[in-house]
């Protein structure tokens, strides 16, 4: 019979939407169910987490409910216990920073959600924090994972492309107001004062998607937007909600490429999925949603002619391929999971890290001076 080895875990911020679907039911309870991680020598990891939240009533039941034994609400009492050692955060964006810094203090290692932080600041010592004191680190970071994504990333690793020049994202869906229908999306995410926003929230998504598939970002020229300015809370109460819902932003890449990408949670959908990603190159082009892509090479381009009194003759969607599904897909955010756990259990490779996760603060940042100076920002390497 092959080792079970144990990984104590800390996770603090799983009663909210991402912390419990995503990371507690779909990625640790999953990983538990099927007897842990494989590690390379034959043995496997058994993630032994402790949940941990401040209201009690909400955190025993969630535990009760997916077979996890440990729980409490003294995150204090559970950094000083030396049996786990790694601590994850799916909590608020304002209490991250401060949260991470007393997990390193501790000695654990750290995974998060993103922005890891409310300020590049913050962001940039959080990483050096953990660097300094030799704790592996980690940020989500989930669409990388995702199989349109990956699809993606394999039609530009094959060339098919050839040099890029333009990709245009749409990202969003409306989310309810929140008065006739309840919202779908917590209501602090459109409080300034909770750390809410659009910019803050999707640009340090954008960043480690472009990046890792496009090129490295160079300068951003960010428009945001509160759109609707007035929400219901969770309680039904009206509230105001100050922070941007809406963000239009282009960026620069050092390839020369250009980079639209509209965010909104006041948009009607009417597009292959919630985000899709258009990406044009010289030999071909190719447009990518959560879980399907489709490609069109030059020589089967098809050449319209523009004609305004005329109907149009071309079903253009008929003219993409497909690209198959050649390989499993599991859930993105359990497949992340399970590369940083191999990185803390035998030194895997993990790219994912915290300094990664202070590039796309790094671009919100930019991104929200951008707006309010009405001007393009220049993107810097970040210093060690």
């Amino acid at each position: 019979m092959p080792e079970t080895r144990r990984l104590g875990l800390i996770m603090h911020g799983i009663t909210g939407r991402m912390g419990m679907n995503q990371h507690l039911i779909r990625s640790i309870a999953a990983i538990r169910a099927e007897g842990g991680v494989a590690l390379k020598d034959g043995s496997r990891v058994m993630p032994d987490p402790i949940l941990i939240g401040r209201n009690a009533e909400k955190v025993r039941a969630l535990a009760a409910a997916h077979g996890v034994e440990r729980w409490g609400t003294d995150l204090a009492v559970a950094l000083a216990n030396p049996d786990d050692t790694v601590f994850f955060d799916a909590g608020t964006t304002q209490m991250r920073a401060e949260l991470l810094r007393r997990a390193i203090a501790a000695g654990k290692h750290v995974y998060c959600e993103k922005p890891t932080a409310a300020t590049l600041a913050d962001a940039l010592d959080l990483a050096r924090r953990a660097e300094a004191a030799g704790l592996k680190n980690g940020v989500v970071q989930d669409k990388l994972f995702l199989p349109g994504l990956r699809k993606l990333k394999m039609v530009i690793d094959s060339g098919f492309l050839g040099r890029l020049l333009s990709v245009r994202g749409e990202f969003g869906y409306w989310v309810f107001e929140g008065d006739w229908q309840p919202a779908q999306r917590p209501s602090w995410n459109y409080r300034k004062a909770e750390g809410g926003g659009i910019i803050l929230d999707m640009l340090c998504h954008w960043r480690y998607v472009i990046d890792n598939l496009f090129g490295p970002v160079t300068a951003v020229s960010c428009l945001g937007a509160t759109h609707i300015p007035r929400r219901w809370d969770e309680a039904g109460e009206p509230y105001v909600a100050d922070a941007d819902d809406a963000a239009y932003a282009t960026f620069t890449l050092d390839s020369g490429a250009v980079v639209q990408i509209n965010s909104s949670w006041c948009t009607r959908v009417r597009r292959d999925d919630l985000v899709t990603f258009h990406v044009d190159g010289t030999h071909g082009s190719a447009v990518a949603g959560l879980h399907r892509c489709w490609t069109q090479a030059r020589v089967n381009t098809p050449k319209p002619v523009w004609n305004p009194d005329q109907p149009q003759t071309i079903d253009f969607f008929r003219t993409w391929d497909e690209v198959p599904d050649s390989t499993p897909y599991p859930n993105a955010f359990r497949a992340q999971w399970e590369m940083f756990i191999r990185h803390v259990m035998e030194g895997a490779p993990f790219p994912h890290t915290l300094r990664e996760g202070a590039k796309g603060v790094q671009l919100a940042e930019a991104g929200l001076r951008s707006w309010a100076e009405r001007r393009w920002i220049d993107i810097p390497a970040l210093d060690p």
